[in-house]
């Protein structure tokens, strides 16, 4: 690990222009690539104290072992060598995107004597007209099997034209009409590359001329009682409409835009692009990247346009494109498109209409890309397995832990406050064996938290003291329990000892040292030594283990900290689920709703006051304005409304999580 202050310009040296710098290793080899519009300020932010860097900042200063730079005229020409260098370096502490499959586009090759529809993958080539890219290979053929129809245009290699020629014989296309058969010559070079082009001319968006054209011809013909020419044009235009059917209609008609969405955790992110030409969406596809810089949404969106039209000229690169955060040099991003494009690029985000619900769409896309992508790596089996090593080197553990339980605290302001707790076996989750938790203080102690006073912290300690104290009892069938924790002795129709008889090897808690330390002393308390703690938290995603000062720092791109992440998720969308259902039957039963008015601070307030709604039916209109914030006008609303409520609807003290029944004023937990 070297120190940065070893290769540090010095004080001058760093010229205040607009820039590209470079980071190397010791080996020389290029580790990360930048731009600025000030070298000076930039690369002053890289060599400071390192506890204020991003971790993954740290990580790169850290692993540099010096560092250079290229001044340039204009923040576009930075942009253009920074992405130049990127591609040149692949530096391994940018963000780069990779695709998640190779995507066919549908090609015409302009560049031949006899012009060529083919699918075409990879490097786009000189000459080449390209249209997509689609999603699949067979879209492709059965679009062009419809467009043949009315442009046949060549579709074979260039060894069956060669062999058709020196036969003197068409090929079966040529036979049924869906290719005009230029190896026979049976059209001219230059009408067959009329055809190629009029074939371009539709594909681009330019339909509605053409089909008008059709049809005044078709009912010439049909004037003429020319039936059979009228009918086959009649089915050219099925044919062409059948063909427009593929792709959506979803803006208007002039408009030619690329709709980039993104989708992202902590340590990846996915982005989908729709391609809109003609006001219809002529091809999408989608990426998948590992967040190896400290970057947000607006620095990928900069990345994506790099690598989406760093290599594009001309129509390639559309007149508008829509994004989710504009980047941060905005204008020279701009600037940069539109010198790739050759005229103005609008570079913006849509805020309303038919674009905007667009963008919608294609931001779900992006969700669903990056679930998937999570779904592959964790079904993987080999995945897994080094996921779980590296868990287990990382924390010391003498073996990989077969089975993981990750706890969560959820809360609503205080109130309602409720545990998760999820079972991962061998990297897979095992819903079955999920538990929920209401806490209510701590089980056999003098002391029980309520309302605001009850944190995070003493939550935790109190969820792990109460599933631990079920395994113990569990394990040897003793042991003195309370309410609804008494465990059940029997056994699970597989022959599995219910609820909680199995242990894991390893806890994991939603959090950070405050978090690790209140689990450890409850397993401390227990007695319990052989199941090892950890907690992981969100903002750093730093592993705490009990004990230590420091966290432990796992590499962005490891498949243990991703399961740990996936496992930590899965338990706080849980812990959510829970929490909100409680919230949501709470106000569902409160006969405080009905009052108009009436808001969730003060209904709050009039409960804390009162202790119940019991007590509050039974105050009068003075000792209700004596509540802060309550009025005369109000508190005779509320007299009125709950003298006309049903009395027999159970209550509940939000300051407490408790229900209170009407009837004997008793309260159930």
């Amino acid at each position: 690990m070297a120190d940065p202050s070893s290769y540090r310009p010095k004080p001058g040296q760093i010229p205040d222009s607009p820039g590209v710098y470079k980071f190397r290793d010791d080996h020389r080899r290029v580790i990360y690539v930048g731009k600025a519009k000030s070298l000076r300020q930039r690369l002053a932010s890289y060599f400071q104290d390192l506890a204020n860097l991003h971790p993954r900042t740290r990580t790169m200063v850290t692993t540099a072992a010096s560092v250079e730079w290229t001044v340039v005229s204009t923040e576009v020409e930075a942009l253009q060598l920074e992405y130049s260098w990127i591609k040149e370096f692949d530096p391994r502490f940018n963000v780069k995107y990779r695709d998640d499959k190779s995507y066919p586009y549908l090609a015409v090759t302009l560049n031949e004597e006899f012009p060529r529809v083919q699918v075409m993958r990879g490097a786009k080539r000189k000459g080449v007209r390209y249209f997509g890219p689609y999603g699949h290979a067979w879209a492709i053929r059965e679009t062009v099997d419809l467009m043949l129809r009315v442009f046949p245009v060549r579709t074979c290699s260039a060894g069956v034209f060669k062999n058709h020629v020196q036969r003197g014989r068409p090929c079966l296309l040529g036979y049924i009409g869906k290719c005009s058969a230029p190896c026979v010559g049976r059209v001219t070079p230059e009408e067959h590359r009329e055809l190629a082009e009029e074939f371009c001319d539709f594909m681009a968006g330019r339909t509605g001329t053409y089909l008008r054209r059709l049809e005044k011809q078709m009912a010439e013909a049909a004037d003429e009682m020319e039936y059979e020419r009228a009918a086959r044009l009649r089915d050219d235009i099925g044919a062409l409409r059948r063909a427009l059917e593929k792709n959506a209609v979803v803006l208007a008609d002039a408009t030619d835009a690329d709709l980039i969405a993104l989708a992202e955790d902590e340590l990846e992110a996915a982005v989908q692009i729709f391609h809109v030409r003609g006001g219809r969406v002529r091809g999408q596809r989608g990426w998948v990247t590992d967040k190896v810089e400290a970057v947000d949404t607006a620095g990928l969106v900069e990345h994506a346009l790099q690598q989406l039209y760093g290599e594009e000229r001309g129509d390639a690169v559309p007149k508008e494109v829509l994004v989710p955060a504009l980047p941060e040099d905005v204008a020279a991003v701009s600037a940069w498109l539109g010198e790739r494009r050759g005229a103005n690029v609008s570079l913006r985000v849509p805020q309303r209409g038919d674009k905007k619900d667009l963008m919608e769409t294609v931001q779900r896309n992006a969700q669903q890309a990056l679930a998937l992508h999570k779904t592959r790596r964790a079904g993987d089996l080999t995945t897994r397995s080094r996921a779980l090593e590296e868990i287990a080197e990382a924390l010391g553990l003498d073996s990989a832990p077969l089975r993981i339980e990750c706890f969560d605290i959820s809360h609503f302001q205080g109130d309602d406050v409720v545990a998760s707790m999820v079972v991962f076996e061998d990297g897979l989750a095992r819903k079955s064996e999920y538990r929920r938790f209401q806490i209510k203080g701590r089980v056999g102690d003098t002391q029980v938290w309520h309302g605001q006073g009850q944190d995070d912290v003493r939550s935790m300690h109190e969820v792990i003291s109460r599933r631990f104290r079920r395994y113990l009892a569990e394990k040897d069938r003793t042991g003195e329990w309370i309410g609804e924790d008494a465990p059940d002795a029997e056994e699970a129709d597989d022959g599995r000892p219910k609820k909680f008889a199995y242990p894991p090897q390893l806890v994991v808690v939603d959090g950070g040292r405050p978090q690790v330390a209140a689990a450890q002393r409850a397993l401390d308390e227990l007695g319990i030594d052989d199941v090892a703690v950890c907690g992981l938290a969100k903002r750093l995603e730093e592993v705490w283990l009990p004990h230590d000062d420091d966290p432990v720092v796992l590499p962005r791109s490891s498949e243990g900290l991703y399961l740990l992440q996936r496992i930590r998720d899965t338990a706080h969308d849980f812990a959510i689920r829970y929490q909100r259902s409680k919230r949501t039957k709470r106000i569902r039963t409160s006969p405080l709703d009905t009052i108009p008015g009436l808001g969730e601070t003060r209904k709050q307030a009039l409960i804390k006051h009162f202790g119940s709604v019991k007590r509050l039916r039974q105050a009068t209109i003075e000792q209700i304005c004596e509540v802060p914030g309550m009025g005369r006008k109000t508190a005779e609303s509320v007299v009125v409304a709950l003298a006309q409520a049903a009395p027999a609807a159970p209550a509940v003290n939000t300051a407490t999580g408790e229900i209170i029944e009407e009837n004997d004023g008793g309260s159930t937990p």
